[in-house]
């Protein structure tokens, strides 16, 4: 199992993530709008995983209202070029800093405690899944598994006297 250590773990420096953004943009001839940067911005700074409507807010000032609608767009691109993830169980967004290969399954790990949320591939659960979906005749667009409990930091913090 690969697994990207620490709470939030696909996470990187803000201005890693925004200089990886506009590059893949720029490498695709995709816009990197302003709307498309606050939002990335938004999600990398937070520390945790932040819903459209958390986002909307964080961007909106007095005299300019940022509507939901136009950041769930600006999510929708960002999660298309890979740049953030959907925590569906949650409806909210973390930071992606890295590329995935394309079919790579992703395992969310998400504390029910402290809310944090960790990242794994595994190859043994991509395999056992690929041949269940093929016995099932079906055929993914993606896989993302989702996996709530507790993070060792907090089973610890549980444990201790």
């Amino acid at each position: 199992m690969h697994r990207h250590e620490g709470h939030d773990a696909c996470h990187a420096g803000t201005g890693d993530t925004l200089a990886r953004a506009e590059a893949l943009c720029r490498e695709r001839g995709l816009q990197f709008t302003p709307l498309r940067r606050e939002v990335l911005e938004a999600v990398a700074e937070a520390g945790k995983a932040q819903g459209a409507y958390d986002i909307a807010e964080r961007l909106s000032a007095p005299g300019k209202r940022v509507a939901p609608v136009s950041v769930y767009r600006a999510l929708d691109f960002l999660m298309e070029q890979g740049l953030v993830h959907r925590i569906a169980s949650r409806n909210a967004f973390i930071p992606c800093a890295h590329g995935h290969a394309p079919g790579e399954g992703v395992i969310f790990l998400i504390c029910r405690t402290c809310g944090g949320v960790d990242e794994a591939s595994s190859e043994e659960v991509e395999g056992s899944l690929g041949r269940t979906l093929e016995r099932a005749g079906f055929t993914p667009t993606h896989s993302i598994l989702e996996v709530e409990g507790d993070c060792g930091a907090c089973r610890e913090r549980k444990q201790a006297p």
